[in-house]
This record gives structure tokens, C-alpha cells and sequence, in this order.
């Protein structure tokens, strides 16, 4: 062998330890998704692309460039062009979404430079470093797999990994470990099988396509001794899949399996008339991994099924990602020219989103939807031609049982992306790229795959590799700055009450960085809001005007621009923003703070939403407050005339007649009572607010008849008989009101209910001064239901009945359950409780010294009888 094939092979045994490398790390990066995964994906992409040249110059190889690499390479190009600073009149026509964005929201503030057409250029950068990487990664790949032991060996990584990952699952299931090697807590995912991937539709996207491939590697291996670990490795990652629950995941490996099996059952045909090992061979490895999935299926049929009727009908999945689709298209369709920057589709989409959700929307879930959002046309056409070329690969002659399960695993991922964002992150997207670059290498018979460029490995195209390498390092330098760490800083400054002049200028350093976060100009507007005064809510509301037209939507931005407006005097449209923030998703904004800083009906006319059931609900807020009743009923009688015909406008009226005999007006409580009859004369509810009217005219035992007639005619009705209980208590009919919650007793559904039931017991046992049952009736509805209440009801009996040291404890109990700022009273009844003990214990004490009789008589039955537990 001459010095210069050795010297190729260890450059090319180099770059082919660096793709391992890649394809290794990538998973342990928490999927790829770990932040620091940037430098290693692209170090080592350039590494191994730089040795595979100068191994291929060595060995007088020719540099190939398939057309999957045009789709990288391009896009990486695309990536640099939405970065570069464009003149306000060049934007305008590249992209009017940026340009508006910058004279609406940025000139005013006094950010006046040229914007580029990205509208997050720090995920830009992040991802042109990426797309290099994966450029770079897969032209190593086709150049390393030229050779079959490499080309073997790198696959085999793949399908070990997988496998590995799956058993690093396993063990953390057998010995009940809930975070990642005991040392990290996924805080906002709970996938069913802890490994290194949070997302399980992502873990099932790699183990898929790991699985898939082994099986490739177990039909092509010989002797078949050595096909067994593949085998292994494939089942294991084919029960992770299983294990992980995804259902898109499993759904589009079970496609992958089912095209290897027809391409197997084809070719079998065609070769009828030759062997049949090859047909055996390949029953057998499919029949194992079937056999795998079958058992792990079993294992967890409980939850398949659980999670197979969360998408059971088309009403469901109209409620699932899929109902996003139409409106991120519209947000896509924005942005035709050259997209709205690569990667900022999280930091943009809110400017679009027209319903509210409470989840943070990263991704569409949709690989075409993700390439039309960021990259326009261009990235259409691009995907277009991924397309084209990957059915060029499926068209060629000669594929081999490897070749098949390769390419059948690559089709079900990217069909699975249709659904998933798993090809977003590396842990996936690098895998892809290895197991397409060992399928469309240069055949060594010779023949080109797929039409590829070829050029001469000279040192000019090295160093273009290495110059790739740098300009990949170098964008990750301002792509460090991330979204999430510019609002954790300026959110900690607000929480903080650091100066205003010091929140304003680092937010409007960060507003220039991440020009689209709608959030850090709420968070401006929130500071100048707190500053208070006209002038800090003028400023408040120049922020939130820019935060609300980023994210029409957002209801804490609503909320502010409400806040803001009060302070300037322009209630009504103070008001106003209360109610959108109400449509936005707020749903506590109304009864709480809006209805606080309501003065009349005016203001509260501005915040109703058209509906009268939240209307009501605003009668409620208003009349639990005192000196508030009169605006309550003012307002109750502009929402009856206003909802007038309409369905829910019956629960106005029963407000108003529970309202009026409240505030004993019973003229117009019998008023509205009869509207309340006319409307639903056969309503359980409204029967009861007749009797309700009959006691508040003094009929008690009237309006006690009805009720008890009603709750005969309904008898499994609970919530009745706690009514009519409780009724029969205020008469003093005690031993009644037990009899009518024992009645009930087997129809109670939950632990709640119980609870209220013995509460009630408890209470009528203490009107009867039966104190020690009621205690055990405490005790019990505590246990059930705990809360510090509960526990201090229990206590306040046992004081009573001199347990003063069971009280402590009951009291201590209840104590844990407040929050630390509210248990001092707690803390000062335990301790005047702990003295009453002490005290009792004393005069016991002296009172057996004073008295030897009775200290014979306590030692006496301290040795016959039991010792006292405490419940």
C-alpha cells in the first residue's frame, strides 16, 4: 500500500469517527435541543468535512455533490440574505411585515438603523450555522460511505444509539428514577419513557428511523451470527417507539415497515426462481421485530388506548394541531419573498395568531408550513427539489436490502414532520443526513447517484470547507443572544422595581436585538405603568400600543392597556381593554380586577362581553362587596333590558330577586320572582327561589314544606338535600337535617361532597352539644379533604373540649397547609394552647399530690385500661 492510500484512509478513518461523534452527541444533547450543541455540531461538521477532503485528495478521489446537497446549501444562502441590513425602501419591497414593523414600532423609539428581512436575526444567525453544519455534514458523509466498511460502521452507530437510548429509558423506569440520571427534571414536559428526548414524538422519530435501518443492517449481514446484535438494536428501538406513546410516531414507523416489507415481498418475486435463504432471512428479522412490538404494545395497551381516544374523531382532531394549520398558513402567506426569517417563527407567529392558546407556539409541526413561514417561495422551491431528489434515490437501480430500509426510514420521518418538528432539532436531522449520505454515495461500480456534481478536492475548495467551518463559528456569536434570556433579564428588573430609566434603556437595547418579542415591550410598559401618574401611563401605553400589535391576542397586554387608560382618565376605553383581555383568554380579569375599579354603570356596560351568563357573573362579583349592592342591582336591570329574549337572561332575573330579599326589599323581590316563574315555571331552581321568597317574608315553615316536597320528588338530587338541610338546621330541626344527609349518603360521588356532608353532620351534632361525635365527624371530612380550615374546625372543638394538647396538633396540621405570610395567628393560637396543657397537666399533678387516694385511683386505672390513640 503506497504512503499516500494509508495517508487517505486515516484523514477518511478521521472524518468517520467525527460523523459517529455527531451522530452520538446530537441525542445526548437533550435531542438536540440543549443550547451548548451548537459548537460541537459545528466543529465537528467541519472537521469531518475538511478531513473527507483532503482524504479524498489523497487517494485521488473526486469531491461529490449530490442534489441533496443543493436544498442545504441554498437555504444556508437564503439564511445569509435575511441578514444583511436593508434600506427602508428595499425592505418595504422585500418585506412589508418588517418594514411596517419598523416604522410603526422601532423609529418612534429611536431605533433608526436598516433592518435585515429576519425579524429575529439572532435565531438566523443560530440557524445559517446549522444549515452550514448540516451541509457540511452531509457532503462528509457521502464522501466517507464511499467506502462499504465505513458506510456500515457509521449506520451502525445510528441503530447502537438508538438502541442505547432505549435502554437508558428502561433503567429509569425499572428503578423508578423520574428525572434524567437523577440529576435533571424535565420542568414542562412529562414524556412516558425518560431518556434524553423531552418531546416523545421526537424520541419516536429517532428510534424509528434507528429501528428501521437495523433491520437494513440485520438482512444484509453475513454471516448471520453477526446480524443478531442489528436484529437486537432494532427491536429495542422499535419498543421504544411503543414505549414512547407518540402516536403519530408509531403510526408513520409502522408505514416504514410496511414499505420495506412490500420492496422485500417484491424482490422475492422477482427472484422466484433463485434461493429462498435470502426470503427466509428477511421473514425472520421482521418477524422478530414484530414479535418485540407486539410484546411492548401489550405492555402498555392501557395507555396506547388512552392516548389512541384523545384523537378518536374528527371533532378531536379539529381541536389538535392540525386546527392551527389554516391559520399559520395565513401568517406564512405574509411573507412570500424571503419569508420572515429563519427561526423566528416563535418570536413572529403571535402577531398572527387570531385565537388565543396557552402554549407557547414554537414551530408549526408542519415541515412545509415551517419552510413557507421562514424562508418564503425560495424554501418551497427548495423543499421541492429535496423532493425531486429524493425520488431520484428511490428510482435508481440496483438497491440492496440496506439501501431500501434507509431510504423507507428517511420517507417516514418526513412524513411524520408533517405532523412533528423533529428534523428542526440535530439529534434527528443529523441522523438523516448520515443514513442518506451512506445510500447516495458513489456507487463503486462507478456510476453516478443521482447526476451529482463532481469537483477536484484542490486546496482552494478545502479551504472554502474551512472557510464555512469559521463563518458557522462566527454566527453563533450573535446568534448566543436567545429570546427567552432577554425576558428572564428584563423581567427580573421589573420584578426587582430597578429604576425606570434603567428598565427603559436596557429594555430598548433588547427591543432592537429581538425587534418582534411583544413581550419585552409589555414588560416596559408594565414598569411605567407601576411608576404611576400620567406620564408614566402615557409611556405605558406608547409600549403596550407596539406589544398589542405584535400580539393582538395577548390578555396581559390588554390588561396593562387597560391599567394605563384608567390612570389617563379614559375609562371607557379602559374598560374596553378589560373586556378583550377577557376574549383574549383572562377569564378572572372581569370579576376581579375590572369590577374593583368599576364606579358606575357606564364603566361596567364598557366590559360586558355579550353574553349574559358573564354578565351575571358580574352581578355576583358586584354583590358579595359591601356598599356595592345598589351599582349591583343598577347594572343587573340595564343587563336584563340589554339581554332581553335572549336564553340566559332568566339568571339575571333570579339574581335580582336573591339580590332584593338580601337587602329585604320584598315587593320587588316577589316581582322578579314571578319573571323568574313565568320564564321557567317548572324549574327545580325556581321553585326553590319561591320558597326562598316564602322565608324571606317570614313563612319559614312554608317555604320548609316546599323544599321538602321538592327534595321528594327528587330524590337523587344531592345538591338539594344539602339545601334543604341546611334550611331544617336554621329551623333547629337538627335530627332532621342528619336523617336528610344520611338519605344521601350512598349517592355521594367524590370526596368532596362527603366532606361537605360531614361538616354539616358535625354542626347539627354540635347544636345537639354532642361535641365528641362532631369531632370525629371534623376529623374525618379534614382527612378527606384537608385544608387549614378543616383542620382549625377540628381544633376549635377539641379546645373546647379541653384537648387542648390534640388541638395543638390539629392546629399544626392547618398551619401547614397556609402560606408563610399568613400563620403567625396560627403559630400564637398553638402557642396559647400548648400553655393551657401545660397548665392542665399542673393542677392534675397537684391535685393527685394533695390528694393519695386518688393517686392510688389514676395508678390503678392507668394500669387496667388501654392507652388513648388519637384519631
Amino acid at each position: 500500500m503506497s504512503p499516500a492510500h494509508r495517508s487517505s484512509s486515516r484523514y477518511t478513518r478521521f472524518a468517520e469517527v467525527a460523523l459517529a461523534a455527531l451522530v452520538v452527541v446530537c441525542p445526548l444533547a437533550l435531542g438536540g435541543a440543549a443550547r451548548w450543541v451548537a459548537w460541537p455540531l459545528m466543529v465537528l461538521s467541519g472537521v469531518a468535512a475538511v478531513l473527507a477532503g483532503i482524504g479524498a485528495r489523497r487517494q485521488g478521489q473526486s469531491l461529490r455533490f449530490p442534489l441533496l446537497a443543493l436544498p442545504l446549501g441554498v437555504g444556508a444562502a437564503l439564511c445569509a440574505v435575511q441578514l444583511v441590513p436593508l434600506p427602508a425602501g428595499v425592505l418595504r419591497v422585500l418585506s412589508p411585515e418588517a418594514a411596517s414593523l419598523r416604522e410603526f414600532a422601532l423609529e418612534p423609539l429611536g431605533l433608526t438603523r436598516a433592518r435585515p428581512v429576519s425579524l429575529e436575526p439572532s435565531a438566523t444567525w443560530r440557524e445559517l450555522s446549522k444549515h452550514l453544519a448540516y451541509l457540511l455534514t452531509f457532503l462528509a458523509a457521502v464522501q466517507v460511505c464511499r467506502s462499504r466498511e465505513s458506510r456500515r460502521r457509521l449506520l451502525a452507530v445510528v441503530v447502537f444509539t438508538g438502541a442505547a437510548v432505549v435502554l437508558v429509558g428502561m433503567g429509569h423506569s425499572l428503578l423508578g428514577v423520574s428525572s434524567l440520571l437523577g440529576l435533571k427534571a424535565w420542568e414542562h414536559a412529562r414524556p412516558p419513557l425518560m431518556t434524553f428526548f423531552a418531546n416523545p414524538n421526537h424520541l419516536a422519530g429517532f428510534l424509528g428511523l434507528a429501528s428501521t435501518v437495523g433491520v437494513g443492517l440485520a438482512l444484509t449481514t453475513r454471516p448471520r451470527s453477526r446480524a443478531l446484535p442489528f436484529a437486537l438494536a432494532a427491536g429495542a428501538s422499535g419498543l421504544g417507539v411503543v414505549l414512547s406513546l407518540s402516536r403519530g410516531g408509531i403510526a408513520f414507523f409502522v408505514f416504514g415497515q410496511a414499505v420495506l416489507v412490500l420492496w422485500l415481498a417484491r424482490r422475492r418475486r422477482e427472484e422466484a426462481g433463485g434461493s429462498l435463504s435470502g426470503g427466509s432471512r428477511s421473514a425472520a428479522a421482521l418477524l422478530g421485530l414484530l414479535a418485540v412490538l407486539a410484546v411492548g404494545t401489550y405492555a402498555v395497551t392501557e395507555a396506547l388506548w388512552v392516548e389512541a381516544r384523545s384523537a378518536d374523531s374528527l371533532e378531536k382532531l379539529s381541536q389538535s394541531k392540525v386546527a392551527l394549520w389554516p391559520m399559520m398558513a395565513r401568517a406564512a402567506s405574509t411573507f412570500p419573498v424571503l419569508g420572515m426569517g429563519r427561526g423566528a417563527f416563535e418570536a413572529v407567529f403571535p402577531r398572527y395568531q387570531s385565537e388565543p392558546n396557552p402554549n407557547t407556539l414554537t414551530h408549526p409541526e408542519n415541515a412545509v408550513l415551517q419552510v413557507m413561514a421562514e424562508l418564503g417561495v425560495p424554501g418551497l422551491l427548495l423543499l421541492a427539489v429535496a423532493l425531486w431528489a429524493f425520488i431520484g434515490l428511490l428510482r435508481r437501480d440496483g438497491l440492496d436490502a440496506l439501501e431500501w430500509a434507509s431510504l423507507a426510514a428517511v420517507a417516514a420521518l418526513g412524513l411524520h414532520n408533517l405532523f412533528d418538528f423533529s428534523l428542526e432539532l440535530p439529534a434527528c436531522a443529523v441522523a438523516v443526513l448520515v443514513v442518506l449520505g451512506a445510500v447516495v454515495r458513489p456507487r463503486e461500480r462507478g456510476k453516478e447517484a443521482g447526476g451529482p456534481v463532481c469537483l477536484t478536492p484542490s486546496w482552494g475548495l478545502l479551504c472554502a470547507g474551512m472557510a464555512l467551518t469559521a463563518l458557522g463559528l462566527v454566527a453563533l456569536v450573535p446568534g448566543r443572544h436567545r429570546l427567552a434570556d432577554a425576558e428572564a433579564e428584563l423581567a427580573t428588573r421589573v420584578r426587582e422595581r430597578a429604576p425606570l430609566d434603567v428598565v427603559r434603556a436596557r429594555g430598548l437595547e433588547l427591543i432592537d436585538r429581538h425587534p418582534s418579542d411583544y413581550l419585552l415591550y409589555r414588560m416596559v410598559a408594565s414598569a411605567h405603568v407601576a411608576r404611576g401618574g400620567g406620564e408614566g401611563a402615557a409611556e405605558a401605553l406608547a409600549f403596550i400600543n407596539r406589544a398589542l400589535m405584535l400580539a393582538p391576542r395577548d390578555a396581559v397586554s390588554h390588561r396593562v392597556a387597560a391599567q394605563a387608560l384608567l390612570a389617563l382618565g379614559r375609562r371607557s376605553q379602559g374598560f374596553l381593554e378589560y373586556r378583550l383581555a377577557n376574549e383574549a383568554g383572562d377569564l378572572g380579569v372581569l370579576r376581579g380586577e375590572a369590577v374593583r375599579q368599576a364606579r358606575s354603570v357606564e364603566d361596567l356596560v364598557a366590559m360586558t362581553p355579550d353574553s349574559p351568563e358573564l354578565a351575571g357573573h358580574l352581578v355576583d362579583a358586584l354583590s358579595y362587596v359591601l356598599g356595592r349592592q345598589p351599582l349591583a342591582l343598577d347594572y343587573n336591570g340595564w343587563a336584563r333590558e340589554h339581554f332581553a329574549g335572549r336564553p340566559g337572561v332568566v339568571g339575571l332575573w333570579k339574581r335580582e330577586a336573591r339580590l332584593r330579599l338580601l337587602r329585604k326589599e320584598l315587593p320587588e323581590a316577589e316581582a322578579a320572582c314571578a319573571q323568574v316563574e313565568r320564564l321557567e315555571p317548572e324549574q327545580l331552581d325556581t321553585v326553590l327561589l319561591r320558597a326562598e321568597v316564602l322565608k324571606g317574608r317570614g313563612e319559614g315553615e312554608a317555604a320548609l314544606r316546599a323544599v321538602e316536597a321538592l327534595r321528594a320528588r327528587n330524590p337523587m338530587n344531592v345538591e338539594l338535600a344539602f339545601t334543604l338541610a341546611s334550611w331544617q338546621m336554621e329551623a333547629g330541626l337538627t335530627r332532621r337535617a342528619r336523617e336528610t344527609l344520611q338519605a344521601v349518603g350512598g349517592l355521594l360521588s367524590d370526596y368532596q361532597q362527603r366532606a361537605r356532608m360531614l361538616s354539616m353532620e358535625a354542626e347539627a351534632l354540635e347544636r345537639e352539644g354532642l361535641l365528641s361525635r362532631a369531632v370525629e365527624r371534623r376529623q374525618t371530612a379534614a382527612r378527606l379533604v384537608p385544608s387549614s380550615d378543616a383542620y382549625f374546625a377540628v381544633a376549635r372543638l377539641q379546645e373546647t373540649l379541653r384537648r387542648y394538647d390534640a388541638a395543638a396538633r390539629s392546629v399544626r396540621e392547618g398551619l401547614e397547609l397556609l402560606p408563610p405570610e399568613a400563620r403567625e395567628p396560627a403559630r400564637a393560637w398553638v402557642t396559647r394552647l400548648e400553655s393551657a396543657e401545660r397548665a392542665r397537666v399542673e393542677t392534675r399533678r397537684k391535685e393527685l399530690l394533695d390528694d393519695p387516694k386518688a393517686q392510688e385511683l389514676e395508678h390503678l386505672l392507668g394500669d387496667s385500661r388501654e392507652p388513648a390513640v388519637e384519631p
